[in-house]
Order: C-alpha cells, then structure tokens, then sequence
C-alpha cells in the first residue's frame, strides 16, 4: 500500500513542523507498530531488545519525516530494512563485545563467615579430640546433640551429678587446648 496516498497521515505532515512529524509517527506506529515488533522479535528472539529497535525505527522515520511522508513509494519496506539494519548491527555489536556474566558463580563461593564457622569447626574438633573420651562424650551429647543433663545421663549410663561435673570439667579442658593452640577468645 502507498503510505503517501493516505490523506489522513499526509495531509499532517505538511510544513514539516515538530508537531506534525510527531503526528507522523504516532500515525506510522499506529499502521505499522505491531508488525515491526512482531519482526523484530523474531530477529532478535528477545522481546525488551524488539522494542527497542522498534522504537529506533520509529525515531529515525521521526528525523526523516518529511521525505518520507512526501516520497510516492510505500512505506513499509523502507521501516522493516530498518529494523533489519537495526537487528543486524545490534548481533554485531553484540558478538564485539565479551561475554557477560552473571553473579551466579559468586554466589556459589562461600562468604567470610561461612569460612570463619568452618574454621571455628575445625578449631574446635582438633581441641575436642585432645580431650579424654568420657569429657568428649559428654560435650557431644550436651552442646551437639542438644540433650538436657538428664537425657545425657540416661545414655551415658552415669548419674546425672556426674554428667554435671564432667561437663564443667570438659569445658574447661576444652577452653586450656584452645588457649594453648592460639585460639581462644
């Protein structure tokens, strides 16, 4: 179809005021919009990057408003070579520049102090294993595993008034092997 022999869009354009080339591509848009983005998107396969070649189309009819309005051959062609050239240079552009990454493998990597709780793990399980076996036991069923002093007791097979001292005991052979190895508070 002829654009310029549509007197609804030519006859705004004439003078080649702002206001009128505005009318122009709100008139182009209007006609032609979503068949661009709908060649575009297949081009690019990325509707936001369509859009915006589109709207690149749309200014440049916008800055050549004037020829185009008074030039007799169709419009169409002249906006979908656009597009194309558009695409094409933004696939160039594209291959130019390196590959961008994301955040993602960053975030796999462990933070300062998920290596500062593992470091303290690993500080404390070497100072656990210099304590004797019935001190260990005893600070692995009370502060590892959770248990009250009678419900370690009960799987000790020892009295609760054992499980008592011994913890007091554990607690401050484990605080002396920390000390000693430079790593207590």
């Amino acid at each position: 179809m002829n654009f310029s022999s549509r007197p609804s869009v030519t006859s705004e354009v004439d003078g080649g005021n702002g206001g009128a080339d505005a009318a122009f591509v709100r008139a182009v848009y209007a006609e032609h919009g979503q068949a661009l983005l709908g060649y575009a998107t297949r081009l690019v396969a990325d509707r936001g990057r369509a859009e915006d070649i589109v709207q690149e189309t749309l200014l440049r009819a916008w800055r050549h408003a004037g020829k185009l309005a008074a030039d007799d051959r169709p419009l169409r062609p002249w906006l979908f070579t656009v597009v194309s050239h558009l695409a094409t240079d933004a696939r160039r552009a594209e291959r130019a520049r390196p590959f961008e990454t994301t955040d993602a493998p960053l975030a796999a990597l462990p933070s300062g102090d998920e290596l500062d709780r593992a470091m303290q793990a690993w500080q404390v399980a070497d100072a656990l294993a210099t304590l004797s076996v019935e001190h260990r036991a005893v600070l692995v069923e009370t502060y590892y595993r959770g248990r009250s002093l009678s419900e370690a007791a009960v799987r000790l097979g020892v009295p609760v008034g054992t499980v008592k001292s011994r913890c007091y005991y554990a607690l401050r052979a484990l605080r002396l092997a920390l000390q000693e190895r430079g790593w207590a508070p």
